[in-house]
């Protein structure tokens, strides 16, 4: 769970930080009734080339706390948890064998999410580094499904970076920033929820049919969104039921004192590089805005009905209800909020100035012609692919054929992946080089603490305790040390505390006596 953003208006863009963190979709193919829990944990093994060790400290993981300023007694996954306990009574292993963190020597964390693999990234300053992160993770994914599958001497588990199972259930594609505890959570609200209502259109993901937690699937069309169908509620702290729009858990993972953690589980994952930037950048922006005062005052009537009525209409002409009853279309949502920022952060660094340009460009192709938008917005990119097949096969947009050709989109093989195909036809937009995937598989960005918690792992494996967001701890001899990052976020401090790490001999020479 990376953290993630500015803190101080003068210092803002030093101190802007997101992550992304990603469940994928997992399948045996030969093996409907798999179990899933044993799948997920044993693909995370599978990465590792020696044997699994526990290394990851729950101590510092308080989901019950919310931002509105109170502990919540019990989350819905609480109640799941203890029902997987149940069933789990009789595996060979305990809840955190089950979990099988590994810490990545990217500063990246990979672990079995019970029924998921899942993927976070190290925190990131810059959004190529996002970029570059976030593919390093399917890779890694992908790595970990070829020795899983040379285990078990067949073809046989099959990963997607996607939303859906399309059986009712949906996992998670979650991005995280870091605001200032300064300012007041109401404000986020305020100029968050519109947003993300309409950022869809940009970052959706896009879905053959409906679908419901309680109701299941139900096929036919096309919409812009994945996710937007389990979104329950304006506001809450759960993330596995009663779904929210903005989330409201308070787990800062740093010092709570200065900073919050900005836990969105309402994005869609994104195969596009492009959609991907986009999505993160135009939040950060946003952020930006809501810091200074600046974003417009944009009140929505039901903004779960209205995240669910723009997301079925992918001609982007829906209206929704906005308080007082005038009304407004997905689009022009977007650019109140592009016009406040093109006022007030236009003479931005050269990060902003791409993604205000990028943005008014996207939101004028969306009005005037968006089949040019294939390869760089995916919900585009796969109506085209998925309506290209259906008009010349004569398919409704029932058909299960079309449910299939869908999940394949995702698929992280480039031998099957819909998009990597696309890709590697040069059909789609890319944002980073080769060499920066590879590089972002085996290093974190140097200028977060995600590079320093890598280079721990990379320099002392042998001394290593435990590992957290926010802390490394190390055993050396009878001595336990204990380096703390809670609030290591000025590239600066980082810089300082990377020489100090590189030129170590032992954790001693930089690490704290406790």
């Amino acid at each position: 769970m990376p953290v993630l953003m500015g803190v101080n208006e003068n210092r803002m863009d030093d101190l802007r930080l997101f992550g992304i963190e990603t469940e994928y979709g997992i399948t045996r193919e030969e093996c409907p009734e798999m179990d899933a829990v044993v799948e997920s944990m044993e693909l995370v093994r599978a990465y590792l080339k020696g044997p699994f060790q526990r290394r990851w400290d729950y101590h510092g993981e308080h989901p019950q706390v919310d931002q509105r300023g109170f502990r919540v007694s019990e989350l819905a996954q609480d109640r799941e948890e203890a029902l997987f306990a149940e069933q789990d009574a009789h595996r060979p292993f305990s809840f955190y064998e089950m979990k099988s963190d590994v810490v990545l020597p990217n500063g990246a964390r990979l672990y079995n999410d019970h029924t998921h693999p899942e993927y976070s990234t190290p925190e990131c300053r810059s959004l190529k580094d996002l970029v570059a992160h976030d593919r390093a993770g399917e890779r890694i994914l992908l790595a970990a499904a070829r020795r899983r599958n040379a285990l078990l001497g067949r073809e046989s588990v099959q990963l997607y970076k996607n939303n859906s199972d399309f059986q009712g259930h949906s996992y998670g594609c979650h991005d995280n920033y870091l605001v200032s505890r300064s300012l007041e959570f109401q404000s986020l609200v305020e100029g968050l929820i519109p947003f993300l209502v309409s950022r869809q259109i940009i970052a959706g993901a896009g879905k053959v049919g409906r679908e419901k937690q309680e109701a299941g699937y139900r096929a036919g069309g096309f919409q812009l969104s994945q996710r937007a169908d389990f979104m329950e509620q304006e506001l809450g702290v759960d993330t596995m039921h009663n779904r929210s729009i903005l989330n409201t858990r308070d787990e800062p993972h740093a010092d709570r004192t200065r900073f919050r953690r900005l836990h969105l589980i309402v994005g869609d994952a994104n195969m596009s590089e492009y959609a991907t930037a986009l999505k993160v950048g135009t939040t950060r922006v946003v952020l930006d805005l809501i810091a200074r005062n600046q974003a417009p005052l944009m009140v929505l009537e039901s903004p779960v009905q209205a995240i669910q009525a723009l997301s079925q209409d992918t001609a982007l002409k829906t209206l929704v209800t906005r308080k007082g009853g005038q009304t407004i279309s997905g689009v022009d949502l977007q650019r109140e909020y592009l016009a406040a920022a093109h006022r007030v952060l236009s003479g931005g660094d050269d990060e902003t100035r791409w993604i205000l340009q990028e943005w008014e460009r996207t939101l004028d192709l969306l009005e005037s012609d968006p089949m040019t938008l294939v390869g760089k917005l995916d919900w585009v990119t796969k109506q085209w692919l998925l309506d290209t097949f259906r008009q010349e096969e004569g398919l409704a947009w029932e058909d299960p054929w079309l449910k299939s050709l869908d999940l394949e989109y995702h698929h992280i093989d480039p031998e099957r992946g819909l998009f990597y195909g696309l890709e590697a036809e040069g059909r789609t937009t890319r944002l980073c080089e080769e060499s920066d995937v590879e590089r972002a598989i085996g290093f974190g960005p140097e200028d977060t603490r995600g590079g320093l918690r890598g280079a721990c792992i990379r320099q002392f494996p042998q001394y290593l305790d435990s590992v957290q967001w926010e802390r490394v701890t190390f055993r050396q001899g009878d001595k336990t040390l204990v380096f703390e990052m809670g609030d290591l976020v000025d590239p600066a401090s980082v810089a300082h505390h990377l020489g100090l790490l590189l030129n170590a001999r032992q954790p001693e020479h930089f690490c704290s006596f406790v």
